[in-house]
This record gives structure tokens, sequence and C-alpha cells, in this order.
């Protein structure tokens, strides 16, 4: 699968954060994750080169990459 437009999912997502470059969002309606398929908890997207992330608490994560942002799922 390619790519994850958050714009045609927007509806089914709550913001949390906006930080201009990085975005935090809530899942709300079980919106699949383009990476394996099953739904995800949180999105964070960041057009950023570099991002730092406190300690895992054990949580999975699933990647997707596009050209000018970076989608990390916490599942």
């Amino acid at each position: 699968m390619s790519g994850f437009d958050v714009h045609e999912h927007r509806h089914r997502l709550k913001q949390l954060r906006d930080g201009g470059d990085t975005k935090l969002f809530e899942n709300r309606d079980e919106v699949a994750c383009p990476a394996c398929g099953d739904p995800f908890s949180r999105l964070f997207s960041t057009a950023n080169a570099t991002t730092t992330f406190p300690e895992n608490d054990g949580a999975r994560f699933c990647l997707v990459r596009e050209d000018d942002v970076v989608h990390l799922f916490r599942h």
C-alpha cells in the first residue's frame, strides 16, 4: 500500500497537537494503518528531517515515508 493522506481521513482523526511541521492525531474511527492494515491508536506526522522520541513503552510502531512527510503509527 502506498502513502497515507491525512486530509482524506481528517474527519475520522482527532488532532491532539499541531506544532507547524509536526502533528499528532488520535484515531477515533478504526482507520487502518497503511503499513500493516491494522487500526492504529495515534498518528504522528512530521516534515522535519529529525525527531527525538521518548523511551518506548512497549507499543508497536509502523512507519510510512513519503517525499515530504513521515507518518508514524502507534499501535
